[in-house]
């Protein structure tokens, strides 16, 4: 049986508080997950969601399409981009840690990309972003550790 995934990101500031929304069916099965964080970006977020998501499918090979409105994430993995840059270390790229980890879970499934517009009705993608936000605006938002630790290293965003 085949699972579909939709994800998005957000954040409020970019950088700033952000979150990510992700809904997950299968057969009867849905699932929808979200969580918040306090100082972020967009792009990290929109990523995360995919990673979470695939983490948190069980069987590895399953057959995996995911809907996502970020052209960062899709173009990254449909081109090929994300392969040369791990060839090279992810050398001056953004977001190495999240692309690290999202190669590791990739690797283990059969995933597939499909690119949908954001804010255009589409009833999955709508529900991922309002998760993604009302996770932005919780009052329970974890510490994106590495990208904390690397702004305050250099004293300005990264990204």
């Amino acid at each position: 049986m085949s699972i579909i995934i939709y994800t998005d990101g957000s954040a409020k500031g970019n950088p700033g508080n952000g979150g990510y929304g992700i809904v997950m069916m299968s057969g009867v099965f849905r699932r929808e997950l979200q969580q918040g964080f306090r100082l972020t970006t967009n792009n990290r977020m929109e990523l995360l969601a995919v990673i979470v998501a695939l983490e948190s499918v069980k069987k590895e090979n399953s057959a995996i399409t995911v809907y996502s409105d970020s052209k960062y994430v899709i173009d990254s993995v449909e081109k090929k981009w994300v392969f040369g840059w791990e060839k090279k270390n992810f050398n001056k790229k953004k977001n190495p840690d999240l692309w690290i980890r999202f190669l590791k879970i990739y690797r283990k499934q059969k995933v597939s990309f499909t690119w949908v517009k954001g804010h255009a009705n589409n009833k999955e993608n709508e529900r991922c972003d309002v998760l993604a936000v009302q996770a932005a605006d919780s009052n329970n938002l974890l510490i994106d550790n590495w990208y904390e630790n690397n702004v305050k290293n250099t004293g300005s965003s990264l990204f």
